[in-house]
């Protein structure tokens, strides 16, 4: 019998080693500063919609999950370089990146802004921005938008993160800056301080202009070479939003929809 009781513990103990060497365990990049989607609280944990969903979504995946923070303008590069598997914040697909990384289903539509001091008129023209100072976010969509249609005519300055830009259109150094529209409601125009500001231009679509409008969005991204860890990731985020978890955690940090696919799990 003892020797039976030994070799169960045995074969256990190598079933249980085996099953921990071949645990899957990815690792995703995260901006980290991008309120409400992505925010590091004062206890230092990593929150906000994006890094919740991708929890979620790793729990479905039956994987373990590191979600690592970086600048926003290394986690491609990161990616490329295999030290990431994928990037979990919202990516707007443009020509660019379409040609060097593989794009999930869109997780939220985030059309862009401008956003100007409240008194200002602007013409969103050439002549109407003219030496208007802007801030953008550095390997931004909207940095390159704002370069292809308005040139050299405008000054830009270069940001790591959308605090940065809001602290230097509080102080006065910059006059004005693109960006996505929900994202700057929420931290700035809604709030006492954003008093003096308002969102202006119209709704942008800073992404590939070739996407019909229905397909319009954000997504997370992973190597061309991770089509099935691609897929993977979308089954369990169409799972999420079935059965309304991606709205249950959503509501948490944004009150309202961020992709048609919620429709069904908002009340009237």
């Amino acid at each position: 019998m003892k020797s039976i009781a030994i070799r169960f513990v045995m074969l256990a103990t190598l079933v249980f080693s085996e099953t921990a060497v071949s645990a899957e365990k990815l690792i995703f990049g995260n901006e980290g500063s991008y309120p409400p989607f992505s925010i590091v609280d004062t206890a230092g944990k990593l929150t906000g919609v994006e890094p919740e969903l991708a929890r979620e979504m790793c729990k479905r995946m039956n994987v373990e999950c590191d979600i690592v923070v970086m600048d926003f303008k290394a986690l491609i590069p990161a990616l490329l370089a295999k030290k990431l598997d994928g990037v979990t914040t919202q990516i707007k697909p443009s020509p660019e990146r379409k040609a060097k990384v593989l794009f999930g289903m869109p997780i939220v539509y985030n059309p862009d802004a401008y956003v100007v001091r409240a008194n200002t008129h602007y013409a969103f023209t050439k002549t109407g921005l003219h030496n208007v100072r802007f801030g953008v976010m550095r390997g931004s969509v909207q940095s390159r938008y704002l370069t292809e249609h308005f040139g050299d005519g405008i000054p830009m300055s270069y940001y790591d993160n959308l605090e940065q830009i809001r602290l230097d259109l509080l102080a006065g150094r910059i006059d004005a800056t693109l960006g996505p529209k929900l994202n700057w409601n929420m931290e700035l125009i809604s709030k006492p301080e954003g008093k003096e500001w308002k969102l202006d231009g119209g709704e942008i679509w800073t992404g590939d202009a070739s996407l019909p409008e229905s397909e319009r969005g954000s997504s997370w991204i992973v190597r061309k070479d991770s089509a099935a860890l691609s897929q993977r990731m979308n089954a369990a985020l169409t799972s999420m939003l079935a059965d309304c978890t991606f709205t249950h955690i959503r509501q948490r940090f944004v009150p309202i929809a961020i992709i048609p696919a919620e429709n069904h799990c908002v009340k009237p």
